[in-house]
């Protein structure tokens, strides 16, 4: 059966993963994640997943190493993590009222094989109208600094929405994991049976 890997040092996408009941490993792959002049959003998410699970590759050999990395969507703008609380505020005082995309890139690589698969997810999240007060609330609670979009949709975060529309609300939290298990078969390794291959 192969073996896994998890490019991140993400507790949250740890936390997803370890739904699977798959064992595995995990690094945090050290990268620049600063977008390239004319990069689309999908165009980045690929990229820094793949680069992400890539990057660990020469330590892993004969692993499936899993890449993701997310982004968030606002009128037309790329929006990362927040760089202080301020921020955080700011942004949320942006969103209240509004839907922000986010785009969740996802990417396999096997080590094994030499070849990987990259993919990304969209989800959307439409705020519901945010007084100052709230924002101000929310982001001193839960200091939502490593989260694209300035909130943490499996804590408080799920306070801040009139609805969520996908596939699969794990893609908002930063792991597909609906997509994550298709490609896993593919390579594989059956999260509910024994390796395929």
């Amino acid at each position: 059966m192969p073996r896994l890997v998890l490019a991140s040092g993400s507790r949250w996408r740890r936390q997803l993963l370890d739904r699977l009941e798959l064992p595995y490993a995990w690094q945090s792959p050290d990268i620049d994640e600063t977008p390239r002049p004319g990069e689309s959003p999908s165009g980045l998410v690929h990229r820094l997943a793949l680069t992400k699970a890539q990057h660990l590759a020469d330590e892993w050999p004969q692993h499936l190493i899993i890449g993701s990395d997310q982004i968030a969507l606002f009128a037309g703008e790329v929006l990362g993590k927040p760089a202080d609380l301020a921020a955080a505020r700011a942004q949320l005082a942006r969103f209240s009222g509004n839907r922000v995309r986010f785009v969740t890139g996802l990417a396999l690589v096997d080590t094994r094989h030499g070849r990987h698969r990259v993919c990304h997810e969209t989800y959307d999240v439409v705020f519901r109208a945010l007084s100052e007060k709230e924002i101000a609330n929310y982001v001193e609670r839960e200091k939502p600094l490593e989260c694209a979009g300035s909130f943490r949709m499996e804590g408080l975060g799920i306070t801040l929405f009139e609805r969520l529309e996908g596939d699969d609300p794990n893609t908002l939290i930063g792991l597909p994991l609906i997509r994550l298990c298709a490609l896993l078969r593919e390579a594989g390794l059956d999260p509910l049976g024994a390796a395929t291959e």
